[in-house]
Parts: structure tokens; sequence; C-alpha cells
């Protein structure tokens, strides 16, 4: 892109996102779309009767949605019904509603203070609008507001991916596996609910804080005599005597030297010829790709909203840190493409590597 207008042009989309994104969420928080679902044709003046507003403002903001093809205008008699939004399947439209929830509630403010966030290494905007020091993981258990945003996408993320994800490998009959930052325990019960066999005992490991609450689950889901916890820092070290080892959703979280502690540290923990199991979002082999969003999202995300470090990699990347660390990848699964929505942003691979030596 070496003409200087291309750059001015497109430097204007960046410009007009923060907007484009408000005025469409806020169409749907006032409830505008739901009414010209109800009652197809409403006016301006009859929409704002209905939403409780000013019906220039309600025009106003429904300029953009027009333009966007999503509602449709009849010059003719000034009412306005849905468009390409008609069409969108209602399981489909909360989803995303859920994630622009999460947008708006859980990054837009904590962004302002992305720049900061960078130069700490910590998620200032969490320190500014709760008096909160920690990550946003830690912040969900806390303080009602972040995890009223994060925790609907994570149930959503949970029931979209757990499935996909625990097809994506064999574990042995009998194995003792080990989930590291298994957080309540779902991944350990999932596991012997989906990988069951004879003899199979399944391990937690997170913050101690977590080990009633794990156990709590453990019983209420029939699994207790299988599964256990134990406490620790995945930086220190993991216990040993391990078959496989399950790495979900929480590498792309730590910056290089920590990601290659942590493998080195499941290097260790694994028995000869054990397994590891890395579940992460990845960037594509050539970042311009510009069918992905994931550099477009992630790393706002992670440095200014949830841990202030980390990022997504590629998979040569992982591959290349997993080889230095011991291991010897076997085999990695993407999503097929039918099953991944239209609206999807994150694009998870799930990498299996083999202990060496």
């Amino acid at each position: 892109m070496s003409n200087p207008d291309a750059v001015l042009a497109r430097m204007r989309e960046y410009m007009v996102g923060p907007t484009r994104f408000m005025n469409l969420h806020a169409c749907f928080e006032l409830g505008i779309v739901d009414a010209l679902r109800k009652e197809p044709g409403l006016t301006a003046a009859e929409l704002g009767t209905a939403v409780g507003a000013k019906p220039d403002a309600v025009e106003q903001l429904l300029h953009l949605l027009v333009k966007e093809g999503f509602v449709a205008r009849d010059e003719a008699t000034g009412g306005y019904r849905l468009d390409g939004l008609a069409d969108v399947p209602e399981p489909d439209l909360q989803r995303v509603l859920t994630f622009m929830g999460m947008v708006k509630t859980g990054m837009l403010r904590q962004l302002y203070y992305l720049a900061d966030s960078v130069a700490t290494g910590s998620v200032v905007g969490l320190k500014k609008l709760y008096g909160f020091d920690g990550t946003m993981f830690e912040a969900a258990g806390e303080v009602a507001e972040v995890r009223a945003a994060w925790g609907p996408l994570a149930q959503n993320e949970t029931a979209s991916v757990y499935p996909w994800f625990f097809g994506s490998f064999d574990v042995p009959a009998g194995a003792r596996v080990l989930d590291v930052l298994g957080g309540n325990g779902l991944g350990a019960v999932m596991t012997c609910q989906l990988k069951g066999s004879p003899g199979l005992r399944v391990t937690t490991f997170d913050r101690p804080t977590l080990e009633a609450e794990c156990l709590r689950n453990f019983a209420a889901q029939g699994v207790a005599e299988q599964c256990s916890f134990v406490g620790g820092d995945v930086l220190e070290e993991l216990p040993g005597g391990f078959d496989v080892l399950l790495l979900k959703h929480f590498v792309d979280m730590y910056d290089k030297d920590e990601v290659l502690t942590v493998f080195r540290n499941a290097h260790r923990a694994l028995e000869p010829g054990g397994q590891i199991v890395v579940l992460a979002p990845v960037y594509p082999e050539d970042i311009r790709d510009t069918d992905d969003y994931q550099a477009d999202f992630f790393p706002s995300y992670i440095l200014g909203c949830v841990v202030g470090r980390g990022g997504l990699q590629k998979v040569s990347t992982y591959g290349s840190w997993l080889e230095e660390c011991g291991f010897e990848v076997t085999k990695v699964t993407a999503k097929d493409p039918a099953d991944i929505p239209a609206d999807a942003i994150i694009n998870r691979v799930v990498i299996c590597a083999t202990k060496r030596g």
C-alpha cells in the first residue's frame, strides 16, 4: 500500500470503527431492532415512542443501518423494516450480540489505557475503572461488571469449542491426565465424560484458591473418585508422573520466555512418550491474510483488557518452541471451515506433541 491516499483512506476506517460499533450496538440496546422485528414499517416517530427516544435521534442512528443494508427505509412512507438483519437466525444473532456486549462493557473503556497497559505490562484499565490490580480472569471472580461482560461469552465458547477439542486427540486407556490451569474443573469433568476408561485419573492444576470450587464441581458431576486438584504456579513447576497434559486457552496469555518455561515444566511432568495437547488461537502463517481478523482484535484484547502481556503466535512458532523444549509435534488440527460462523474472529488449533527422551 504505497499510495498515500490509499493509506489515508485505510486510516479513515480505523477512525470510524468505534462510532460504527456503538451506533449499531445502541440500536439493539434501545430496542429499535426488536421493535422493527415485531412491527415492520414503523416510522422514526413511531419507533421513538416505542423505545422512549427522540424520533430525530432514532432517525440519525438508523442512517448507518440503512447504509449497511441491515435495515431498509421506504422513501414514500418513511417507514423502516429489517433488511439484512431479517434473515439472520436468532441463535446466530444472539451469539454476535453476546460478543458485542463483551466488547462494549469489557473492552472499550479499558482500551483507553492500552498504551499504559503495554508500558507497564499490566491491565491499567482494571485499576482505573475498578481499583483492581490483576488480570481479567481474576477480576471476573470479584467484580460483577467484569464477570457479567465476560461470563456469557466464556459459556458460549465452552459450548462450541470443547466438543471439537476433545474429539481432536486420543487419551490412552487408564491414563493419568493433568489439566493445566483447569480453572473450576470443567475440563477435568469433560475429560472423564468424553475420554473415560477404566483407571482414568484426571487432575486439575491451578491456583490453590480454586480447590474448593473444583472439588464441589467434581462431586456434583459424580467424578470425585476420578478427579483431584493440585494447587501451584505453572511458571514454577508442575506435578509429575502424567501421561497426557492439557494446555487449554492460556498459552497465548504469556510472553515467549514464559511459554518456554511452561513447555519445559510440562516436559518434566510427563512420563516418557507422554503427550502434550495445546489448544490455542493462532495467527495465519502470512499475517497479511485479509480474511483473518485476529491481528485486528487480539493484541488490544490481551494486552489492554486481559493480562497485559502475551499474544497469539503462528502454528510454526509454537511448533519450534515445542521442539526446543523436547517435544515432537505429531498432529495439528483446525476446525473445518464449514463449522466456523461467518462472524467468527477466533481461529483455534489443537497441537499434539510427544515427549522425546
